[in-house]
């Protein structure tokens, strides 16, 4: 047998006594920490009938001691390697890849109390998830859910769970930041034939007539967002745009909202514009259908062929 074999077997049956302690103190441990576990669990289960109680103490045990663990553990195998400072350089590098998503959830979470892009009672938008923010916490918050099946920005019931580390990946829109108010538009069409002028006007005197508190509030509110944000609204009273579409002249009502009273003063105008709609003979409303128009009889006077006498 060659010296170097010789030399390498003995290395490591001289090797032998000392991974076989290590072995012996790493399985005490685990049994150690397998009974603690077991203890408390039967503690907590005594002292509350609560399931979800138990269930997070559960949770929240098995995450303490595998930590714990770990690192004791770790201690009894790298004692040989090198200072405590290798072992925990190694330490933070496997957890770093092990627990990349809850390390980057505590990133997000600093980011959020730090930077404050919303906080509890926000309406917020965060990808396809919409909601009033009602929870922030280490590693998650939750949102109550707003849209989806449910017309408008109206509650589904549901509570959304989403983790911190999305804040920074996604886009965040704030409906209530610093800005309580949203723009607003209501398309309204009416007829070719229609008084186009006449339903106009009708449309700025009702948007004016509820939009003159909302107007006052707004402009303070800017005032104030302009000391964080460049923001640059010159005209915030309501407006109406005109437009020809194909079965009609569209006139676009554009007025600020409350971000969570918008389907109710939607609904409010609507019931004026139907109200004083009724009520004028040259206005009517244009919607999909079929007709037959005769652009020689129906059309302007001075468009109309001259009438041939016999």
């Amino acid at each position: 047998m060659e010296p170097e074999i010789k030399d390498s077997l003995t290395d490591l049956f001289n090797q032998i006594p000392a991974n076989f302690t290590h072995v012996l103190e790493s399985v005490a441990v685990i049994v150690i920490l397998v009974l603690v576990h077991i203890i408390i669990k039967m503690i907590v289960r005594r002292q509350t009938e609560d399931e979800e109680i138990r269930y997070k103490w559960r949770k929240n045990l098995a995450y303490v001691l595998s930590f714990f663990g770990f690192i004791i553990i770790g201690r009894i195998w790298f004692e040989g390697v090198g200072s405590l400072a290798t072992f925990l350089g190694l330490l933070s590098a496997g957890l770093a890849i092990a627990l990349r998503d809850p390390v980057t959830d505590m990133a997000g979470w600093v980011f959020l109390i730090w930077r404050k892009p919303f906080q509890v009672g926000d309406r917020i938008q965060i990808g396809d998830t919409k909601g009033d923010v009602i929870d922030i916490r280490f590693f998650k918050f939750s949102v109550l859910e707003i849209g989806n099946w449910v017309s408008a920005d109206q509650s589904t019931g549901r509570v959304i769970h989403m983790p911190n580390h999305l804040v920074l990946r996604e886009s965040i829109a704030n409906y209530t930041s610093d800005f309580d108010f949203l723009w607003n538009e209501i398309p309204i069409v009416v007829t070719f034939e229609s008084d186009w002028r006449k339903a106009k006007e009708i449309l700025v005197e009702i948007a004016q007539n509820h939009m003159e508190d909302y107007v006052l509030d707004a402009e303070e509110q800017v005032r104030r967002a302009t000391k964080s944000y460049l923001i640059r609204y010159k005209n915030l009273t309501p407006i109406v745009y005109t437009e020809v579409v194909e079965v009609g002249v569209k006139l676009t009502i554009r007025h600020l909202s409350h971000a969570r009273k918008r389907r109710g003063i939607n609904q409010i105008m609507w019931e004026d514009i139907l109200d004083r709609f009724e009520r004028e003979n040259t206005i009517n409303f244009a919607y999909n259908t079929l007709r037959i128009y005769q652009n020689q009889i129906e059309g302007k006077s001075g468009l109309k062929p001259p009438s041939t006498s016999e």
